[in-house]
């Protein structure tokens, strides 16, 4: 009887914690949608704002009700408690004012939900958050093919002084297609069809991005996407055979690309062609240099941290700028260095960990993913309140569970890839 009752308690918890999950989810994505909408500049303001105050309103509750205090390593939550109250600190000069409140919650990259992103580690550890995680990609990866559809004048405009369509394209891939190279990471674990589509928002994506010569971008998308196909050599059958075919087909590819690439510089590849060796870096990078005290690089300027740097924003009418496009002196401005290296003390060890002491691909991915992101921090903005930024942390986890790490391939693959797990026997992992 008493078997009978903890069963019964169990599988109540079980579904509580299922239907916080799927509302959690829905509000991430509602949010991410309603961003990427305004991005376009050609949608009601008000309108996509409301759509992301359905997103907080749902989010914010439920990831309350989700954070479990357990860590799986006493570094890490000595790490972990240590940067949550330095980010209390970098919230000082936090302004109430009308314009910077909304700002706050409603742009993903300089607000303020991107600083508690890190909470998504204190989440459960089941077999029910990394499923349904992938369907958020996938769902996002849908999104991000009807705006493409939608709003094709915008990503095809390639005036780069147009400041109504220059970020479109660039919010567009951050938000919606770059979560798609963690199911190709993944490969073991998914249908061919959610593999193909994967690969399709990629390549539509990297299409975009030679188009708008969006170098960073093109990383972004590519990088996951070589990783994904050497991890799938790696674990097949007749690995030379395939190795051998790969590279034949790759410098075919590389030779008809490189023609293509000659013969339409003007064309296709134009933009890209303009930009290829253009630096668009150090000219902010010297300001921000010059305008950050011994103190400034320690502790940073706060939440509202700025620096001079006049003629470099079309519409900029005070010289000053709040952001910076390489992250890593982003986050340097505004929580000092102390904020980087918390980070990363956090970050790095999880990469290790995953990718030199685990049994399974999952965790591996996870580790991959972590370390796309560090790399990402320098040529472009990830440090956002976004999906990708939001599965570094659930990778964090994932890399110092270790019994995550130790769990068997072959477990992992017919857990990952069942859909009949029912709640009452999931596998907690923690």
């Amino acid at each position: 009887m008493a078997d009978s009752s903890e069963s019964l308690l169990d599988s109540d918890s079980g579904r509580r914690e299922t239907e916080r999950l799927d509302i959690f989810w829905l509000g991430i994505t509602i949010y991410s949608a309603g961003f990427t909408l305004s991005a376009t500049t050609t949608v009601n303001a008000v309108f996509c704002q409301l759509v992301q105050i359905l997103g907080i309103v749902l989010f914010i509750p439920t990831a309350a009700r989700l954070v479990r205090w357990k860590f799986d390593s006493s570094y890490l939550k000595v790490i972990y408690v240590i940067y949550f109250g330095w980010v209390l600190f970098v919230f000082r000069g936090f302004s109430f004012d009308y314009e910077e409140v909304k700002k706050m919650l409603f742009d993903v990259d300089a607000g303020l939900f991107r600083f508690f992103v890190p909470l998504v580690l204190l989440f459960p550890k089941n077999i029910i958050y990394y499923k349904k995680i992938v369907r958020v990609i996938f769902i996002l990866g849908i999104v991000f093919i009807i705006y493409d559809v939608l709003f094709i004048d915008n990503l095809m405009d390639l005036d780069q002084t147009n400041t109504a369509t220059k970020f479109t394209f660039e919010h567009f891939t951050k938000m919606l297609s770059v979560p798609s190279g963690f199911i190709l990471l993944t490969f073991l674990y998914h249908t061919n069809r959610r593999k193909v589509f994967a690969a399709l928002v990629i390549v539509v994506s990297v299409t975009f991005a030679i188009i708008r010569a969006r170098r960073a971008l093109i990383f972004m998308n590519v990088t996951p996407l070589i990783i994904a196909y050497g991890l799938y050599l790696s674990t097949g059958k007749r690995k030379f055979i395939a190795i051998f075919f790969t590279a034949l087909i790759g410098s075919a590819l590389f030779l008809y690309g490189a023609k293509l690439f000659h013969e339409d510089r003007n064309g296709l590849f134009g933009l890209l062609t303009e930009r290829m060796y253009e630096d668009t870096r150090t000219n902010v990078e010297v300001c921000l240099y010059n305008d950050m005290s011994t103190m400034d690089w320690f502790i940073g300027k706060g939440i509202n941290g700025k620096y001079y740097c006049p003629d470099i924003d079309l519409e900029d009418t005070t010289g000053y700028r709040t952001m910076i496009e390489t992250d890593y002196l982003n986050i340097i401005l505004k929580g000092g260095v102390v904020n980087l290296g918390l980070i990363l003390l956090m970050l790095i060890p999880a990469i290790f960990k995953g990718i030199f002491y685990s049994r399974n691909l999952l965790c591996k991915a996870a580790a991959i993913w972590i370390l796309l992101w560090v790399i990402e921090l320098y040529p472009t903005n990830v440090y956002s309140f976004s999906l990708n930024h939001i599965m570094v942390w659930m990778c964090v986890g994932i890399c110092y569970s270790k019994t995550i790490r130790m769990l068997p391939e072959s477990i992992v693959t017919d857990i990952l890839s069942s859909d009949n797990i029912i709640v009452e026997k999931r596998v907690i992992f923690q």
